[in-house]
């Protein structure tokens, strides 16, 4: 018995986006004050969006986090995406062969605000494996680490969250995932700066891994009834 869907993370996971949009993050704080090197910025923010972080940047800045300022990071984050934007590695074949075995049925659930999701996909050409299968927290009643994502996703889909894989790579995303019921990949590469696999596995992952070209065999290997805890 394979799952019956699978949940894509997007961010870190299909996309290499996090010091991309961690380093315009920190420029802009910078201009506020608050001096921070990209590697913090990324500890404090990954896996989180700027607008549920506006009480610590208010606090930490002394000024009020208002739309015109989250507009222009928004514009900012997505005109360096555009430039310099990279896929994980392996992910095109990874997400091509997950996409077969699973019969097309998987989807990319983000915390992330939609244009910036279908932005970056349409960019490295990931599109057409998610295509009217992506989902944003910032359209459901809360985001990520709460399960709501996740949830929206597996519904659309048709499927028991409980008999879905989730592929993540943050915390706060691996707390979503367990949430939901789902059964919880998280990718762990060595390079990865943010965060380590000690900790995605005491957020309740049930499998790490470290490159993305292992997935497709995991996931085909594993099952809803037979999990291999490592």
């Amino acid at each position: 018995m394979k799952f019956d869907a699978v949940l894509f993370d997007c961010d870190g996971v299909l996309v290499d986006s996090e010091p991309i949009t961690n380093g315009v993050l920190r420029d802009m704080l910078q201009e506020r004050g608050w001096s921070l090197t990209v590697a913090e910025c990324m500890s404090l923010f990954v896996g989180k969006t700027v607008r549920d972080e506006a009480a610590l940047i208010e606090q930490r800045t002394g000024t009020a986090v208002t739309e015109d300022w989250l507009t222009s990071f928004r514009e900012r984050r997505n005109e360096a995406l555009e430039e310099r934007l990279t896929a994980i590695t392996d992910i095109h074949d990874a997400v091509h062969r997950v996409h077969a075995h699973h019969g097309g049925r998987i989807a990319c659930a983000s915390g992330a605000d939609r244009f910036k999701v279908e932005l970056m996909l349409r960019k490295l050409e990931l599109m057409r494996y998610f295509d009217g299968r992506i989902f944003s927290g910032y359209e459901t009643p809360r985001s990520k680490p709460f399960p709501d994502v996740y949830l929206a996703a597996a519904a659309a889909l048709g499927a028991d969250p409980r008999r879905c894989a989730v592929v993540e790579d943050t915390v706060v995303g691996v707390t979503a995932g367990v949430a939901a019921g789902a059964t919880v990949f998280a990718y762990s590469p060595p390079t990865s700066a943010h965060v380590n696999a000690a900790s995605l596995r005491e957020a309740g992952a049930h499998h790490i891994f470290t490159r993305m070209a292992d997935l497709p065999d995991l996931l085909s290997l594993q099952t809803v009834t037979q999990l291999t805890f490592t």
